[in-house]
């Protein structure tokens, strides 16, 4: 896997790829054998969210750099705009 965003970002043109963005909270949550990350970032209403195998330290004040692309996830019947996160990285 690239873990360059510049080369993600080329062979995916959805990508965004954001620096330094200020973690204002970190929910883990087990979903089946996966633990599903959900960040809000300071700035922006919108979640961002990513599986992983194991939980990760918090990541609340953190700076970080993430690649990520705009998706719909429907909640209780209702549309919400979420951003699915690719590559993660402190800061």
């Amino acid at each position: 896997m690239q873990s360059d965003p510049q080369k993600l970002i080329e062979k995916h043109p959805s990508l965004t790829h954001s620096e330094l963005m200020k973690v204002m909270s970190h929910v883990q949550r087990p979903q089946g054998d996966w633990i599903l990350h959900t960040l809000m970032v300071e700035g922006c209403t919108v979640p961002f969210k990513f599986k992983r195998k194991g939980q990760y330290q918090s990541l609340k004040g953190a700076r970080v750099n993430m690649t990520y692309y705009p998706a719909q996830e429907t909640v209780a019947g209702i549309d919400l705009e979420i951003m699915k996160v690719v590559r993660i990285k402190r800061g």
